[in-house]
């Protein structure tokens, strides 16, 4: 009986450039999740008015000194877009915060209590399936690490590869889907949210390209497991027939 072998480095090659892949798309994942940077804007926030002789820009001035006065007839300069200052926000899947006025350090707010109470199911969730995302993730990378550092046999990478793969894939498939129901979320949040958050103007931050990052790398992954166990399953198929030639060559034509 002849042994089936494979080349060793390139399996073991194959294993590391699909455990980088998915560590990648972990790092990412966690990253994306804890940040407040998936959507960044600008918010319209009305002045304050002026405390007695301030000179400040970021309020509203009276033209009678007398502020103290009630029966003092007072005149606002502001008009228009002159009475709003423009205030920078960013928000996550936690919580979402705006500059002060005054421009020292930030107000926090949680991102659950702004959502419609009607949206508030489909952002847990979404946080429901970002956590499982990561959780199947961190598997995919210990099967993945395994394979790299452990298994000595074919046979082994097989059972490996196999499990790894339907777990990368539904990775992939719950970070899709948790990604697009926080968007749909954030989305009707800008519409239907509180008055004092609504954006004046708004994008997607670095935060989200990180996130769909993480997915394009968890896939990236998926493919090149998928792709490694059918080149195994070949090259045992190859191995097969060739012995299988070998064996039969043998017995018609046995030596003397």
């Amino acid at each position: 009986r002849m042994p089936v072998s494979f080349p060793v480095t390139s399996r073991r090659q194959r294993a590391s450039a699909t455990f980088s892949l998915s560590f990648l798309s972990l790092v990412f994942s966690i990253t994306a999740f804890s940040s407040s940077y998936w959507c960044e804007g600008v918010r319209k926030v009305a002045k304050p008015f002026c405390a007695g002789q301030s000179k400040e820009e970021h309020c509203i001035r009276f033209n009678n000194p007398d502020a103290n006065n009630s029966n003092a007839v007072q005149y606002i300069w502001e008009t228009g877009d002159d009475k709003f200052i423009d205030r920078k926000f960013h928000a996550g899947i936690w919580y979402s915060c705006e500059e002060n006025i005054n421009g020292k350090g930030e107000k926090c707010r949680s991102f659950i209590s702004l959502t419609p109470p009607t949206d508030r199911g489909v952002l847990w969730l979404s946080i429901v399936a970002e956590i499982l995302y990561i959780i199947l993730l961190l598997a995919g990378a210990i099967l993945m690490s395994i394979e790299v550092c452990y298994y000595a046999t074919a046979i082994d990478g097989l059972k490996i590869n196999a499990f790894s793969a339907v777990i990368t894939v539904l990775a992939g498939l719950l970070g899709m889907v948790a990604h697009m129901m926080y968007t749909t979320v954030f989305q009707m949040t800008v519409n239907l949210g509180p008055e004092d958050w609504r954006p004046h103007t708004w994008d997607y931050g670095w935060s989200y390209c990180l996130a769909w990052g993480s997915f394009a790398c968890c896939m990236a992954a998926a493919v090149t497991t998928i792709n490694k166990y059918t080149k195994t399953i070949l090259e045992f198929k190859h191995k097969r027939k060739k012995l299988e030639r070998t064996l039969k060559i043998k017995y018609k034509f046995p030596d003397p």
